[in-house]
């Protein structure tokens, strides 16, 4: 029976509770209607208060969107509802709520440290640590793969690329837990506040690191990423101290997320599809690197960002008005049947290539896709070498959230 576009509320945590199975069907039905839907948002306690949303969830809407930056802003804020404006007096502004040329200018400075020479030079670290993981699941045995694998790969490169000293990178990982928790639905007023108030204190200290590193960088440099932000490139761009501690902490949190949840959902997607594993393993080189786009489209690891319309624009048919705001469904683009046949099928030879998972075309695309990419590359090499019986075991427990598809913890097995 289809289902009633009267039962489906966007903007309501009622809907991000059902199972999975049930958002895609919804989404699904949102997808045949002639126009974008329009939800209306309640008041959310330590954030703005919208007048609602315009939801996107079709491939080609979410494109177009993206593509057009000048009529779909990044400003005030890409999250979904907006923080209040206080928080950027906090902490600065964080380079995904911006357009350019602020925007522009942010990017150029920070893409040389995704550069493929970069990369491969990190390549030999990554293989490293990735060993050293799998050695300590060995050694331990398996029992959360989110907590003794998929958590710890991207926080351990990002350290190694910034040279985090050791001692520090404990606390590194106890903060980005908690900048995780609080990118989950807040239910009540009092969680609100406990979650905020833990997500400001640790985004506090992980600035107050990387600022007095990059104090101590700029005036001895070394080959590490902060020495490369603090000191001018040719243009004689560097960042300041609050744009050097924002790009830290959308750094840890966006470069943590995309590759932690795809790898934690991976698994189990290799898990319940054993004859797709079979053909990956069959032909690993051959198959990887389609795979882990399979893996992101069907995962979706960011699910939404919010863009304000700067002038009155027709999408669709829509009449968008200048202020309106709109929401860019990742994952339901991800599974547009016009793009994708048999969507809900993870399918490792499907052409992968319109995927939105790190993102739409244009200035706002992933900017560490590709180191996301070489370390879910090297780490399913070394769990599908050394443990060709790793498997997911159950149902994953899910971060309750309307903006991060993360997994909390997933029991395993080889």
């Amino acid at each position: 029976m289809a289902i009633d576009v009267a039962d489906i509320d966007l903007a309501d945590l009622d809907f991000w509770r059902k199972p999975l199975k049930e958002r895609h069907e919804a989404f699904a039905r949102l997808r045949q209607l002639e126009h974008p839907v329009f939800f209306e948002e309640k008041r959310v306690p330590l954030l703005r208060s919208g007048k609602g949303f315009y939801a996107l969830v079709r491939h080609a809407d979410v494109v177009e969107a993206s593509r057009n930056a000048k009529v779909f802003s990044s400003e005030p804020a890409v999250t979904n509802p907006e923080p209040p404006g206080w928080v950027k007096q906090v902490f600065g502004e964080s380079m995904v709520n911006m357009d350019d040329p602020r925007h522009a200018r942010l990017r150029r400075i920070v893409t040389r440290s995704f550069s493929p020479r970069m990369l491969a030079g990190l390549q030999s670290d990554i293989e490293a640590a990735c060993a050293r993981i799998v050695d300590d699941v060995v050694k331990d045995g398996p029992r959360d793969f989110v907590h003794q694998v998929a958590a710890r790969l991207p926080i351990h490169v990002i350290c190694d690329m910034l040279d985090i000293p050791q001692e520090q990178r404990e606390k590194v990982h106890e903060h980005v837990d908690v900048s995780t928790a609080y990118t989950g639905v807040r239910p009540s007023l009092a969680r609100s506040v406990q979650l905020a108030g833990q997500n400001m204190l640790a985004l506090l200290a992980l600035q107050r690191m990387v600022i007095k590193l990059g104090h101590e960088r700029a005036a001895d440099p070394r080959g590490d990423l902060i020495s490369l932000l603090v000191t001018a490139n040719p243009d004689g761009e560097k960042l300041t101290d609050k744009e050097l501690g924002s790009f830290f902490a959308l750094l840890l949190v966006a470069g943590n997320e995309t590759a932690r949840n795809t790898m934690a959902h991976g698994i189990k997607l290799l898990t319940d599809n054993p004859a797709q594993r079979e053909l990956l393993t069959s032909d690993f080189d051959g198959h990887i690197n389609n795979t882990i786009e399979e893996m992101v489209r069907f995962v979706s690891p960011i699910m939404q960002f919010r863009r304000t319309v700067t002038q009155d624009y027709s999408l669709r048919g829509l009449e968008l008005k200048q202020g309106d705001k709109v929401v860019l469904f990742y994952g339901s683009a991800n599974r547009d049947e016009s793009v994708f046949p048999d969507p809900d099928t993870f399918d490792i030879t499907r052409d992968t290539k319109p995927h939105v998972g790190f993102g739409g075309p244009g200035p706002h695309f992933c900017l560490g896709a590709n180191l996301a990419r070489q370390e879910l590359r090297t780490m399913f090499r070394e769990l599908l070498t050394r443990l060709p019986g790793v498997r997911a075991v159950g149902e994953p427990e899910l971060l309750l959230s309307n903006f991060d598809n993360s997994v909390r913890s997933q029991a395993f097995t080889f």
